[in-house]
């Protein structure tokens, strides 16, 4: 489809998109800062089994875009897939708050968010990716601004869920505050759909061909019915972890493959991009073992190692349940993804903007700081409890390093891929992401503490071992990094000079 002449303003039609997908992250973030700790104290698993499980719908969660995108590109249209997935996904969370503790429930549950999350996440990325076409610095600027929408929704249902169950079970008792925080999250879903409904004229012109085509009834059923199926083998992979360690490492070669394929197949004018994009996908993977570690080893570590008050000067500020600390995440990437949309602007305009390769180098220098930052919390704790103002350095140093690295990987897939393999592109940065997810949980299980120890002093130093280890890592990433700049030079002015 073409877009260079557009109806509205590129604004106009990029506000549209981001505000769906603030909504959209609102009802996902408010789910995974609850998920681990419902699969711990409600649901009876052990560390273990709830970050393994946990990596594997991750992993799932991810991977499903891969063919999400392809649908959106080929089948029902990227707009059409945009809503469908958020339907879907608020069918999802309805479903966990259904008041029962039946595993099977609980990973159907998470099997329709995997199908939902698969239309949605790859065709509201290739959107912003239409709308700035043809623009580098604007890309850049456009995926960092839309990676803060992600986090002014992941920000607000991470302070609200965790709240929101806490009184609700203080209140009502029967373990109830769960399943009402899920339904809390479905909410934001509708809020999603209602906004991009009376905003739909500003994305009209925007999509992929079956966009313009009238919607074929027989290939929405076959669709859906595909995606009933998909729901019942999620379910199946999640029980089982032998089949969900098997499916995420055959997915990596599946991807991998085809990456290599096409890069072969591929004219010489797109060959140069390919492997750029196939190298930073590659590192990405990388970092989102990182990153995993907020929904598992850091969110049980908030849960046993860390005093939840803020004080300042033997003054007590406020109060965080352990849920919230993932907040900090999105908070931190709230105040520093427009001070870096800045930057990258204004650096394109001098030609002094840092390549993506340079900027992935920086993001895991700056993961590692955080990383052992979290290491030497132990010589600050108490009786085990290490200081809350703790986790707001680590988390501050880690969203640098996300915004470096994950906020610019679907720009860099804008960046270097041709617009025809956009969305299995999309797709594929996608399944990498979910392979890492996956891979984080299995790192977290080395941080995983025995069923029956509660003594914290016992639990720091499992939890800061881990995180000292993953600051050694992310230190060899920076390094691996550094080491391929010199490829990554060559292989962007030979895609630079053939566009």
């Amino acid at each position: 489809m073409k877009t260079e002449i557009l109806p509205t303003s590129q604004t106009r039609s990029f506000m549209t998109v981001a505000l769906i997908e603030l909504w959209e992250r609102f009802g996902y973030y408010g789910m995974q800062a609850l998920i681990v700790y419902f699969m711990v104290q409600r649901m009876g698993f052990d560390d273990s089994r709830a970050n393994l499980v946990w990596g594997a719908a991750a992993a799932l969660i991810y991977v499903a875009p891969a063919i999400g995108g392809w649908i959106g590109d080929k089948v029902l249209g990227t707009r059409r897939c945009m809503v469908l997935g958020a339907i879907i996904l608020t069918l999802g969370y309805m479903l966990m708050a259904v008041p029962t503790v039946n595993t099977w429930f609980l990973f159907s549950a998470l099997g329709v968010i995997v199908v939902g999350n698969g239309l949605f996440k790859p065709n509201t990325a290739n959107l912003v990716r239409k709308i700035y076409e043809g623009d580098d610095s604007k890309i850049d600027s456009a995926f960092t601004i839309y990676y803060m929408a992600v986090n002014v929704g992941s920000t607000f249902s991470m302070l609200a869920t965790p709240a929101i169950k806490d009184h609700i079970n203080a209140a009502y008792g029967n373990e109830l505050g769960w399943h009402v925080a899920f339904a809390v999250c479905s909410v934001g879903l509708i809020v999603g759909l209602l906004t991009v409904m009376m905003m739909r004229a500003t994305i009209s012109h925007v999509g992929s061909l079956p966009d313009e085509l009238p919607l074929d009834k027989r290939k929405l059923a076959m669709v859906l019915a595909g995606g009933v199926v998909a729901v019942g083998l999620s379910a199946v992979i999640l029980q089982y972890q032998g089949l969900a360690r098997m499916f995420v490492y055959l997915a990596g070669f599946v991807v991998l493959g085809i990456f290599v394929h096409l890069i072969r197949k591929s004219a010489p004018s797109e060959r140069a991009g390919l492997i750029a994009a196939l190298v930073l996908t590659l590192q990405t993977v990388f970092f989102f073992i990182f990153y995993q570690q907020m929904s598992t080893s850091l969110s049980l570590f908030a849960l046993r190692n860390v005093d939840l008050d803020f004080n300042v000067l033997g003054a007590h500020l406020w109060t965080w349940s352990p849920a919230q600390f993932q907040a900090l995440n999105a908070i931190w990437i709230m105040v520093l993804s427009p001070v870096l949309a800045w930057i990258y602007t204004r650096a394109g305009r001098t030609g002094n903007d840092l390549s993506i390769a340079g900027k992935f180098a920086l993001g895991f220098t700056v993961v590692a700081a955080g990383f052992f930052t979290y290491g030497f919390a132990g010589t600050f704790a108490v009786n085990g409890l290490t200081s809350s103002w703790i986790m707001i350095a680590g988390y501050g140093l880690y969203s640098l390093g996300e915004l470096l690295v994950s906020g610019l990987g679907l720009a860099m897939v804008a960046r270097y891929v041709p617009a025809r393999m956009g969305g299995f592109m999309m797709g594929a940065y996608f399944v990498a992401v979910g392979i890492s997810q996956y891979l984080g949980g299995v790192v977290a299980n080395y941080a995983s503490v025995p069923q029956g120890m509660t003594d914290p002093l016992q639990t720091l130093p499992i939890y800061t071992s881990l995180f000292n280890k993953l600051g050694i890592a992310a230190v060899a990433c920076t390094l691996i990094a550094l080491g391929v700049l010199p490829l990554m030079r060559k292989l962007t002015a030979t895609h630079n000079a053939h566009q």
